[in-house]
């Protein structure tokens, strides 16, 4: 009876501390679930504040006359909590932060506010062509769910002939960024992956400068193609949705296209520039109420090179303006579309595309359900 005893004091300790371990690991799988993409976020489950504390109220700050926590900003980025629930403000004083910064996916809902997009500027030099993946070329790159970027720059001061050269990479799901700047030639703004918000932002670049397969909306945006001194043309967009049922495209409302006045000056013709080239075989992009200057071809898009079969893409207009949004021009492409309904429109829209009443109330960015 006495071993019979011992066995089972044995077993419900083994029981008792495998329960616990379960218990914990239950726990932590359930709260990853309810971050999970396309899920919904119980109001419950995140503590968040309005703008104005955010400003009034950071986590750490850093500046580089060591008046703050950190003179870094990756080392705030290592500081803050893992899985946070609630937001974590890292307010980034005025200067010109000459790091990487790259924020893994075990940091979550993470703040960084700066002092405005020319002031507060993180800048990299990386590139293709000095060896650098794509990928890794990036200046700053997001992957932790939840980030969110407020009056900052983001600069790759890579030379134009370097080819790839990415300012900021994002593959945060329920990103958004708000008065931010974006600069660098080919490969400026990587939307690597996931639902991404862009709200009275600046981007610029020659090649491609919006790229990658998020599935993103950018509002009230200012596009600015600059001089390409490689030679060519510019293409704003690659999306590189590859296949239908692919969650990704772009969408751009009421955003404004125009050079790049801000940019080195040249004594060539500014660069014809093109909306966008399908990067992927169900490339998907449109521009809706969109300001488009002359800068604008006439044909508006541009073939991918090699490429014989656009049936399968779908690039739409509505209700643009401005010289280059003449429509008489445009590609003949089966997958090119004038829209005209609004079914169609609504599609495309924060609520709908990236169903963005669901999470962009608790960033406190604001934004346009609608067209």
């Amino acid at each position: 009876m006495d071993g019979i005893k011992g066995f089972k004091t044995i077993v419900i300790d083994y029981m008792t501390s495998n329960l616990n371990e379960l218990l914990t690991k239950s726990l932590i799988d359930l709260l990853k679930m309810v971050y999970e993409r396309k899920t919904l976020i119980p109001r419950t489950y995140i503590q968040h504040r309005n703008i104005a504390e955010l400003f009034r109220c950071p986590n750490i700050t850093v500046a580089q006359d060591g008046s703050g926590n950190f003179t870094k900003i990756m080392d705030a980025v290592l500081a803050a909590p893992n899985h946070s629930l609630m937001h974590f403000v890292i307010f980034v004083k005025r200067g010109l932060y000459r790091e990487y910064v790259k924020i893994h996916s075990n940091k979550w809902n993470l703040v960084m506010i700066g002092e405005g997009m020319d002031l507060t500027v993180v800048n990299g030099n990386r590139s293709y062509g000095d060896g650098w993946r794509t990928y890794d070329s990036a200046t700053f790159a997001v992957s932790g769910q939840g980030f969110i970027a407020m009056n900052m720059g983001f600069e790759n001061t890579a030379e134009p002939n370097n080819h790839q050269a990415v300012a900021l990479r994002s593959s945060s799901d329920r990103s958004a960024f708000y008065r931010c700047k974006f600069i660098s030639h080919q490969d400026t703004l990587y939307a690597h992956s996931h639902r991404q918000f862009y709200k009275k932002c600046r981007i610029s670049g020659t090649v491609d400068f919006i790229f990658g397969r998020a599935k993103a909306v950018f509002q009230d945006c200012s596009i600015l193609p600059r001089q390409n001194y490689v030679g060519g043309q510019n293409t704003i967009t690659a999306n590189g949705r590859n296949f239908s049922a692919m969650e990704s495209g772009f969408s751009f409302q009421r955003c404004a296209i125009f050079a790049d006045t801000n940019a080195k000056k040249s004594k060539r013709a500014t660069t014809p520039t093109y909306l966008g080239r399908p990067w992927g075989n169900y490339s998907r992009t449109v521009f809706m109420h969109t300001y488009m200057s002359n800068i604008v071809v006439p044909e508006g898009w541009m073939e991918w090179q090699g490429r014989t079969n656009y049936d399968s893409i779908y690039y739409g207009e509505y209700k643009n303006s401005g010289l280059g949004s003449e429509l008489a021009g445009r590609v003949k492409w089966p997958g090119f579309h004038v829209i005209t309904n609004s079914s169609v429109t609504s599609l495309f829209t924060v609520a709908e595309f990236i169903q963005g009443d669901l999470w962009l109330p608790f960033t406190k960015v604001p934004y346009n359900r609608g067209v």
